[in-house]
């Protein structure tokens, strides 16, 4: 089939469009990029890259963001020149080969989703997105079909940096102005999923929409919670309740009509996934799933989900309807609370702190947790972490607007916001141990129920802090972080130098209003 893309300027002679999941998982097997395994799902490998490459993440600099873009170590800039030149020759290389094309959506409401339009050159990265993204109802509502924005994604592609403006052959490059995103030379289809990501995180916020990094569930009651939390705080694991419907699991939008999810499915990680841990992931692992790195045993074909000798980052995507329960279309009201979640390997921060307006906002462009020694090459012991926003690699514009958004949408809906320590308690990794998970269960419910409000609390000077001084189901000695050390001096020092991490990280924020920056920690 041949199809002309008259706006990009592209004639794709092999294209195969909107197939739907049994036709690509056909072409998947008869092309050898992937094998079937024994749960009905595909498993795929990418190759070089099991994981993003955020250093080669461009924005390409125009007139659209060259004055709104926080440009810096993430949001790194390419000239229009530069990106006209990796275009033109992508373009003649894509156009005679055999390609895959799905149309959709990112975002559930229909008031505020983006149309999209992905190109891939293999059968199993457009797998990825037709699961990932936000399918058509029906195929009359692809009648007509016009995308905001395109992403066209080409493994077999290289850029030259020499001469292109690019740091590698590897590129992501977003431009705004033409509506169009380019990824050459990886395989990894996290970056298709969080290229769309990051573009919603640029126009969403003019509409006054606040965009998140955060999953999203809604109990009996109706009453909706969001959770923030970089990699390794339990994001996943405790916004998976069986007593709470699921919205989605890492992308959403904050309207004036509620919350919305952007994706129409759920890429969860799954090294040492167990099914008695999380049965809901496990029980989606099925036909029109796809793995990424996972091991596949000889003979039987069963997933090792224990190997991590590809990667520690083993991947499966799956639409959002093959989770019990889920809503769909994923939309909910407003959420009544919110939660920050930090994994403090130092064993310093309180189990739980209430929030104020301002210490939210505070808390939010810090984005902290701790990395512990060998997640990554050349970590030796923990080590601090700072995302602004709990996704700094995905925003382009400055931690602040996002903080404001933050800000009036508490104001209006008189959400509460708590920050819950998912790490260390008496002592740092290694001499102290992992909070206990059925206290951190139990500190979420009284958050979402309202209970918590009802117990006094003790202020925190060190990190100018609430602590509820009881909780239903956790030891009173708990909540107070110094209780639990044996050395109290060993306590206010750690706890001090944390505090003056907090405040040298916050610097680079620059001019923030009096309110937000006191309301950090007091080294």
């Amino acid at each position: 089939m041949m199809i002309e893309l008259a706006t990009l300027d592209i004639k794709l002679v092999k294209a195969h469009m909107n197939l739907p999941v049994p036709a690509l998982v056909e072409m998947i097997l008869q092309s050898k990029e992937g094998v079937l395994s024994s749960t009905g799902a595909l498993s795929v490998r990418t190759g070089k890259f099991t994981g993003r490459s955020p250093d080669d993440k461009f924005l390409v600099d125009d007139d659209v963001t060259h004055g709104t873009v926080d440009w810096g170590k993430v949001n790194r800039p390419i000239s229009e020149e530069n990106f006209d030149k990796i275009y033109r020759r992508m373009k003649k290389h894509i156009e005679d080969k055999e390609l895959f094309v799905f149309d959709g959506y990112v975002g559930a409401d229909p008031e505020n989703r983006l149309p999209i339009r992905v190109i891939n050159n293999r059968a199993w990265h457009n797998l990825f997105a037709r699961q990932i993204f936000i399918r058509p109802d029906n195929s009359g509502e692809l009648d007509g079909f016009k995308p905001e924005f395109t992403l066209i994604s080409a493994d077999d592609f290289a850029a030259n940096p020499a001469s292109e403006g690019t740091r590698t052959e590897t590129f992501i490059i977003v431009n705004f102005k033409r509506k169009i995103v380019l990824i050459g030379s990886t395989s990894y289809a996290g970056e298709i999923k969080k290229a769309m990501f990051s573009i919603m995180n640029f126009l969403l916020p003019r509409k006054g929409i606040f965009p998140m990094h955060c999953s999203a569930n809604v109990g009996k009651g109706g009453d909706v919670a969001l959770f923030f939390g970089l990699s390794g705080t339990g994001k996943t694991t405790l916004s998976a309740d069986p007593e709470r419907r699921l919205v989605g699991d890492d992308e959403h939008g904050w309207s004036d009509n509620g919350v919305f999810n952007f994706e129409g499915g759920c890429y969860a990680k799954c090294i040492n996934l167990k099914k008695e841990h999380e049965p809901q992931i496990w029980n989606a692992i099925k036909f029109g799933s796809l793995m990424e790195n996972v091991v596949i045993t000889d003979g039987a074909r069963e997933p090792d989900f224990a190997d991590g000798s590809l990667t520690e980052n083993t991947r499966v995507v799956y639409p959002l309807d093959f989770i019990d329960g889920a809503i769909i279309p994923s939309v909910a009201g407003h959420p009544k609370v919110i939660i920050f979640l930090t994994a403090d390997a130092f064993g310093v921060m309180p189990p739980i702190a209430k929030l104020t307006k301002e210490g939210a906002m505070y808390h939010f462009m810090s984005g902290y947790t701790s990395k512990l020694a060998g997640t990554e090459r050349g970590i030796t012991e923990p080590k601090e972490t700072f995302s602004q926003c709990f996704g700094g690699p995905f925003m382009p514009l400055h931690a602040q607007q996002y903080a404001k958004l933050l800000g009036k949408k508490m104001d209006e809906h008189g959400t509460r916001v708590y920050l819950i320590n998912t790490g260390w308690t008496g002592g740092p990794y290694g001499i102290g141990k992992r909070m206990n998970l059925s206290y951190t269960r139990a500190m979420v419910t009284a958050a979402l129920s309202g209970d918590i409000e009802k117990s006094p609390v003790k202020h925190h000077d060190i990190f100018n802090l609430d602590m509820p001084t009881s909780c239903p189901g956790v030891p009173p000695e708990v909540l107070d972080p110094r209780n639990t050390w044996h050395d109290k001096d060993k306590y206010d020092a750690a706890a001090k130098r944390l505090a003056a991490l907090f405040a040298k990280n916050f610097e680079k924020f620059g001019s923030v209003s009096k309110e937000i920056a006191s309301a950090g920690p007091r080294p």
